[in-house]
């Protein structure tokens, strides 16, 4: 296998596949393919497996791609941001946010994780459920924005605005800390908690939350009465604006 990721902030992946190497992505992640690529939409596994992805934010069923020949298969992301590419050996984990599994190979693992900590499953901006993606194999995730890699000492604390942290190795703990200072709390905006990480492990940071670029349109979009059969759409952008805060707090990306 072979792979060329193109593109600044809207990055495309694409990927060579030799005879009989195979992959799989979340569904509608596919953008273009040669003819002698096959493609077979299944659970992955059976329904429970299918369901422990949905319950991590993926989807009931994964698209795999068989090469009956040489052949290349590109995957674009569905917003702005950067594709991270991983050599995972046997064993080794990465935790992601739901949505960030682009595709891996067949024998890469999609599976489900559990924050250990009621408060950072609430304010930390990662939710109660994580995708962890096990290898061995090579596996691509999607990071909103630009993306910074930080090393962290064992002990060694990183406070991070909920959001911009787009995954970790499982050996990192993550956990919230109140925002310090009555005038931040009030006026600084990033609102009542940080994340807080802490080493040894490695973590990926993204620059551009998605639910800060939903927020930043929604200020530009028309309020008022729309026209007959168009419904309210001021009513409507309240309505995405709760949606992007329960978001928030439960862990959209």
């Amino acid at each position: 296998m072979r792979y060329d990721i193109s593109g600044t902030t809207m990055q495309t992946v694409e990927i060579e596949l030799a005879r009989g190497e195979r992959l799989f992505s979340q569904t509608a992640t596919m953008a273009w393919m040669t003819d002698g690529i096959r493609m077979d939409t299944h659970t992955g596994g059976g329904l429970f497996a299918g369901l422990k992805r949905a319950v991590s934010g993926g989807g009931l069923f994964i698209t795999e791609f068989l090469a009956d020949g040489d052949g290349m298969v590109a995957f674009a992301p569905r917003f702005p941001g950067q594709i991270v590419a991983l050599q995972l050996v046997t064993g080794q984990s990465v935790l992601c946010r739901k949505e960030t599994f682009l595709c891996a190979e067949s024998s890469v693992t999609l599976d489900i994780a559990f924050q250990q900590r009621l408060g950072a499953g609430f304010f930390a901006g990662e939710g109660f459920i994580m995708q962890r993606v096990t290898g061995p194999g090579m596996v691509f995730l999607d990071l909103s924005g630009e993306v910074v890699e930080k090393t962290l000492s064992p002990g060694e604390r990183l406070y991070v605005h909920a959001g911009h942290v787009g995954m970790q190795e499982p050996t990192v703990d993550i956990d919230i800390q109140l925002m310090r200072g009555f005038r931040n709390i009030l006026f600084g905006g990033e609102g009542l908690f940080l994340a807080t990480l802490t080493g040894p492990g490695k973590v990926w940071l993204q620059s551009m939350p998605i639910i800060n670029l939903a927020e930043e349109i929604a200020r530009y979009l028309p309020r008022g009465d729309a026209p007959r059969g168009g419904g309210n759409v001021g009513t409507a952008v309240g309505a995405a604006a709760v949606g992007g805060l329960l978001g928030s707090i439960f862990g959209d990306n």
